[in-house]
């Protein structure tokens, strides 16, 4: 038997061991057989309303999207996609996902009015995600809970048509509460990405071993830790390289106000670059949903530290440059702001806390 048959015949043996199928997805019918399969390619097709696309993938997978998948209007819950999986190569070649945001914005996200699927996008894997559009996001676009280390990047997240008003939305822009991505996970980067949004560019909820890196947030709320609830930790947040236009604020940390046993912790801030800020250039405040108001003391902040390269913050000539809301003892330790630069503004209130270092407000 020649040398170049019995590698071929291993190669062949390797790929049945992984259930080397080739699975191909044109609607849902074709999900349970095609996601047993160790490459799966979706084509571009329109997922019927008020049902979600769950994909449940082998263990080394590889995903292709090779087309653009649409998803019919309907008030519900959703989520509208679902993967999971470990150690998947998902490929998205820069096709879209579309949500159909403009059916149901109305200017009030998740506060009432329309049900809209939240979030759009629900990722469940470890491995890589990548090259990946969504479009008009009824809600939040991503929610991501890995269950190993996750690399995703080069992603756009467009909900830009959400700017401005709509029939539905009484003069507001019609989207609302259009998180990009919504974290709750340990051991994840996000990086090389854009979003245009109405809400928070990047919200950590919890979790540890997180790196947000060069991605650039347009017209949101900036990148936030939090909101913090009760009883969680975060520990081990890295943003850095950022490029942050005409968002509410560059950076912030949002602590509920009734919130009890939480901590936030080991937080570094490298290279990052805000114009346009309208409101805040830092924001600290453990008053939420409030700004600035009555803060709790149940969640314990420290080791907030800016490193280098400086970050450069640009803000409104009415906006705060820094403003820091403590609960009583609720804020530890110094914070070394000695690589930030706030440009333009006006001075905000640091309440229940001395320990900023390396940074005066003018």
């Amino acid at each position: 038997m020649s040398n170049i048959l019995v590698t071929l015949l291993a190669l062949g043996l390797a790929s049945s061991v992984k259930g080397g199928c080739i699975g191909e997805i044109s609607s849902l019918d074709d999900v349970p057989t095609a996601q047993t399969c160790s490459t799966v390619n979706i084509n571009s097709f329109t997922v019927p309303p008020g049902v979600g696309f769950t994909l449940n993938l082998t263990n080394g997978a590889t995903v292709n999207l090779n087309g653009n998948v649409l998803f019919g209007n309907m008030s519900w819950s959703g989520p509208l996609f679902t993967v999971s999986g470990d150690n998947i190569t998902f490929n998205g070649n820069g096709n879209i996902f579309d949500g159909g945001g403009p059916f149901y914005w109305d200017g009030l996200g998740g506060n009432g009015g329309v049900e809209k699927p939240a979030p759009m996008m629900k990722i469940k894997i470890s491995g890589t995600y990548s090259n990946v559009v969504v479009l008009n996001s009824p809600e939040r676009a991503y929610s991501v809970s890995n269950p190993g280390p996750l690399v995703m990047r080069n992603l756009i997240v467009d909900d830009s048509q959400g700017d401005v008003p709509n029939a539905q939305s009484n003069g507001l822009p019609a989207g609302h509460n259009t998180d990009g991505f919504d974290v709750s996970t340990t051991n994840l980067v996000i990086q090389d990405s854009l979003v245009h949004n109405q809400d928070d560019c990047l919200a950590v909820n919890r979790g540890s071993n997180i790196v947000f890196t060069r991605n650039t947030c347009i017209n949101g709320h900036g990148i936030s830790i939090g909101s913090i609830a009760s009883n969680v930790t975060v520990d081990g947040v890295i943003i850095s390289n950022n490029i942050i236009i005409d968002n509410d604020q560059a950076l912030r940390i949002k602590a509920d106000a009734t919130s009890i046993g939480s901590i936030v912790t080991n937080i570094t801030y490298s290279g990052n670059i805000a114009i346009g800020m309208r409101m805040f250039g830092i924001l600290i405040d453990q008053s939420y949903p409030d700004t600035l108001g009555v803060p709790g003391n149940g969640v314990i902040i420290s080791d907030i530290n800016f490193i280098s390269p400086q970050t450069v913050i640009e803000v409104d000539s009415g906006a705060d440059q820094i403003a820091i809301n403590c609960g009583i003892g609720s804020c530890e330790g110094l914070w070394n702001f000695a690589d930030l630069s706030v440009i333009g503004g006006i001075e905000g209130p640091i309440n229940n806390f001395t320990g900023v270092e390396g940074f005066t407000q003018t």
